[in-house]
């Protein structure tokens, strides 16, 4: 009996943890896709946003501005452990990433946005969800 209990205990606990896996993966995966970039350059924003259909979230809206990391997905995740800090609610990096800021130029729609990119040096914040990141808040600049 107390064998059965155990089994069926550890049954709905790998459930819960696969359906709590289910739901941070499609969110970490659009955060990789809107925000992951090494090979990122700021005269590429408009093929880059293009063709990762990135938009205003539910519209076809232009996107007003985008930040794509300059780095690989193990060293942001890292800002979610012990390479980031509290900050407010979220983690800010707790050293400063290579980030290529693309800012609209036009008040168009899907696939005709018109981006200006800029190179940036900065600590980033994030939000994460059981340690992986899920959302960019902002790119800031820390005075020592």
């Amino acid at each position: 009996m107390e064998i059965r209990f155990v089994c069926l205990l550890l049954v709905l606990l790998g459930t819960i943890v696969l359906s709590q896996d289910a739901n941070i993966r499609p969110r970490y995966e659009k955060f990789i896709n809107q925000h992951i970039n090494g090979q990122m350059r700021e005269n590429r924003c408009d093929d880059v946003i293009r063709s990762r259909r990135i938009t205003q979230t539910n519209s076809n809206d232009c996107k007003e501005t985008n930040t794509f990391i300059r780095a690989g997905t193990g060293l942001v995740r890292g800002i979610c452990g012990d390479a980031g800090a509290p900050y407010g609610l979220m983690r800010r990096s707790l050293k400063p990433f290579n980030v290529v800021v693309c800012k609209l130029k036009n008040q168009s729609r899907y696939p005709h946005c018109q981006y200006r990119g800029q190179d940036r040096t900065r600590y980033i914040v994030i939000a994460c969800d059981q340690g992986f990141p899920v959302h960019f808040e902002e790119d800031i600049i820390l005075n020592n």
